[in-house]
């Protein structure tokens, strides 16, 4: 199998692509070869990097990355904090602006979440409550071991 730990997505997905590795990746998952991602390494199972959290640091020649899922990725996820006096986007404004020009759905785990794919069946894991967001939806939440359909 497959482990891709974490680090910068952008760095990761123009390495992988530099190498051609991206596709030789998808391929071996997809026929039957177990995958395990955590950061970015989960960011890149996703169909692109575009809500990635990480800083551009490199520009990789795609966004693309394996599709392994019919969604996106938000790696430790937060929720806002309201008693901050942050002045900045928050993850989930920043994933509903993606959301304003693209049906992608993103699915936001928070820690100790993560995502099981076998075979077609998808579902959420873990101990909190995974915050799925869809264009035109509200953001909702989720219990480990429900199945995501889009």
């Amino acid at each position: 199998g497959y482990f891709t730990g974490g680090g910068n997505t952008f760095l990761l997905v123009k390495t992988l692509h530099e190498k051609g590795l991206l596709s030789v990746l998808k391929q071996n998952v997809e026929s039957g070869k177990p995958y395990m991602g955590a950061s970015a390494g989960s960011n890149i199972g996703g169909l692109n990097m575009r809500t990635t959290n990480d800083m551009p640091i490199v520009y990789p020649p795609s966004f693309e990355c394996m599709g392994l899922v019919p969604f996106n990725l938000n790696p430790h996820y937060l929720d806002p904090n309201p008693e901050l006096h942050h002045n900045g986007e928050t993850r989930e404004t920043r994933i509903l602006e993606f959301l304003t020009q693209n049906d992608t759905p993103v699915v936001g785990l928070r820690e100790g979440n993560w995502i099981r794919r076998i075979g077609d069946k998808i579902t959420t894991e873990g101990s909190e409550l995974t915050r799925i967001f869809e264009r035109g939806k509200e953001p909702y939440e989720v219990e480990a071991g429900s199945e995501l359909r889009f």
